[in-house]
């Protein structure tokens, strides 16, 4: 069987100073997130019992986030932190141009061969070195001609990016050493009246992000300090809050394990 295998690398996701093991090049979790962006509710939840609405994360993160009207403006988008790229493509259902960029080389090397061959084949862990063959298949009816993957820092963007229309974070930013220098470029790449998406399940670990840069998660002058009050302070004056909403989320770790989480989205507006 053909299949991807991480590089190795020594890097923290999006600090290439950190220098501590990269849990996002593993051959482990490549896995876990094709299986969470491209399974089916079956092989993802095979049991009776189970949170289904919690099925399909990457394809809600567009389709609940983003309201009609602003997918029908098309133009381009950005998947910041795209993984291996489920979101990239279900923007680009509606994006004339959509770029997925993640810091994980693995992750993007998945991402581009099911853009460029439209599967892959991969294996889901069933129980110690047991496992399952399955396809990751790019999503029917995608354009790959729209979408373009490329790994990046996104605390240290690449120049010539340029505006655009939508901006997607999904699950990045408690996953940035510096998640404000992150959100101090969105201003400049959001196009004035467009769209920013951040959701986020707010799971602050101090093997990511150093406690003096959280956003959130603690207590100022006996206050607690929550994470989208630091978005607000972060993105001011540039973006203004419209609406927030839960976005529950299933990763299967193997057949009788799971992560069930529940992501704050957030939609911000570009002001003119």
């Amino acid at each position: 069987m053909r299949m991807i295998t991480a590089t190795s690398r020594t890097n923290l996701v999006a600090d290439s100073s950190a220098g501590l093991e990269n849990p996002y090049e593993s051959n482990k979790l490549l896995s876990e997130y094709l299986l969470f962006h491209y399974g089916t509710a079956e092989e993802v939840l095979p049991f009776a019992q189970g949170p289904k609405d919690a099925l399909a994360y990457p394809v809600r993160c567009v389709s609940e986030c983003l309201e009609p009207a602003e997918l029908s403006r098309g133009g381009r988008a950005l998947d910041l932190g795209c993984a291996v790229g489920r979101s990239t493509f279900e923007l680009a259902r509606h994006c004339e141009a959509v770029l997925g960029i993640d810091y994980s080389h693995s992750f993007i090397a998945a991402a581009e061969r099911i853009r460029t061959e439209g599967k892959l084949e991969y294996e889901r862990v069933e129980e110690g070195k047991i496992s399952t063959p399955l396809i990751a298949h790019r999503p029917a009816e995608v354009a790959p001609e729209r979408v373009r993957f490329e790994q990046g820092d996104a605390l240290q963007l690449r120049e010539g990016l340029g505006r655009f229309d939508i901006v997607l974070m999904a699950n990045l930013i408690d996953r940035l050493q510096k998640p404000a220098q992150c959100l101090a470029q969105l201003g400049d790449l959001v196009e004035r009246g467009g769209t920013l998406v951040i959701t986020s399940p707010y799971t602050w670990m101090e093997a990511y992000t150093p406690k003096t840069e959280w956003l959130g998660g603690f207590r100022s002058n006996e206050q607690p300090q929550l994470t989208l009050d630091g978005l607000r302070a972060n993105l001011a004056p540039d973006f203004q809050m419209e609406r927030t909403l839960d976005l529950p989320f299933l990763i299967r770790e193997h057949a009788r394990k799971y992560q069930w989480s529940v992501a704050q989205a957030s939609i911000w507006r570009r002001l003119a």
